[in-house]
């Protein structure tokens, strides 16, 4: 009975996928509800960058990031002892404070776990030309709202 609890709970192949990719590397993407254009703007930019510092020295380190004007792109490296869900949502909550409205968000986000077989680079290379490919910018480089708050190294 306890065994059979056990697996109910806390699948055991869960534990061994983590110890792997420890700490693991997400990409994440949360949108604006109805995904209105409110984020592409200093202020937000901003905001953001503060809250990725402040974590940084905390084990929950933002690597390469874009900002949208109605979502974002981020890479972030979350140590076993923090929550990725905690994680977001005090950042649509910061974010939501500067913008000074209310029901910003849709629900929930977007995780994908990074394994060894995908590159970082790859992916961050996809997601970089967003704002190229809405037709925002012609250069990649021309988007004000993306950077990289710390290296975090491939997997």
């Amino acid at each position: 009975m306890e065994q059979e609890q056990k697996i109910k709970n806390d699948p055991p192949r869960l534990d061994r996928i983590f110890q792997i990719y420890d700490p693991p590397l997400y990409f994440v993407t949360f949108n604006t509800l109805h995904r209105k254009p409110l984020l592409a703007q200093k202020e937000v930019f901003k905001a953001f960058v503060a809250y990725a510092e402040k974590n940084a020295s905390s084990g929950r380190a933002i690597g390469r990031f874009v900002i949208m004007p109605d979502h974002i792109h981020l890479f972030v490296r979350i140590g076993r002892d923090s929550k990725l869900n905690d994680f977001v949502r005090l950042l649509k909550q910061v974010l939501t404070n500067e913008l000074g409205l209310k029901d910003v968000w849709q629900p929930g986000f977007f995780d994908h776990l990074l394994r060894h077989s995908e590159s970082y680079s790859e992916k961050w290379n996809y997601v970089r030309k967003n704002p190229v490919r809405a037709g925002l910018v012609e250069q990649v480089e021309d988007w004000p709202w993306q950077g990289e708050i710390v290296r975090i190294d491939s997997v």
